[in-house]
């Protein structure tokens, strides 16, 4: 173990979680513009969510919950299962600020990019828990 990895994990669980998960959702929001070339922003969306997602299982299982002993299918499902709530909070959220909110109240400026950044944010609360107590017990 480096010293910078063994400084990281004298961190406070939740400050690891939040800097591994600032890392996967940047992947999520820089993947949807690649995305966005090839799909419409709603289904490019999604997709960016599940890329995000395969970052942030690799990071939270070997940084934040020491979970590399577990057997990986059945966090991997229950990873999976605790982030549906989260992919369609993020979605619905996304969908809403950039088809309906920031139009509404004039935004012009980035609208995709900026509905996607807040809606990504939403599901950090649920997340927490939701593999704090679920996804590696």
């Amino acid at each position: 173990m480096t010293s910078a990895s063994a400084a990281f994990r004298q961190l406070p669980q939740f400050i690891r979680f939040l800097a591994c998960g600032g890392i996967a959702a940047a992947v999520n929001w820089l993947s949807r513009f690649g995305w966005s070339l090839v799909l419409p922003f709603s289904a490019a969306v999604l997709t960016a969510y599940a890329t995000g997602m395969v970052v942030a299982f690799l990071l939270f299982r070997r940084f934040v919950f020491d979970a590399g002993e577990g057997a990986l299918a059945p966090q991997a499902r229950r990873f999976v299962l605790v982030n549906l709530l989260g992919m369609a909070a993020t979605w619905a959220l996304a969908n809403l600020l950039v088809l309906w909110w920031l139009p509404a109240i004039g935004w012009r400026w980035h609208v995709e990019a900026i509905g996607h950044a807040i809606a990504i944010v939403a599901p950090v609360v649920t997340s927490w828990f939701g593999h704090r107590l679920l996804t590696f017990r």
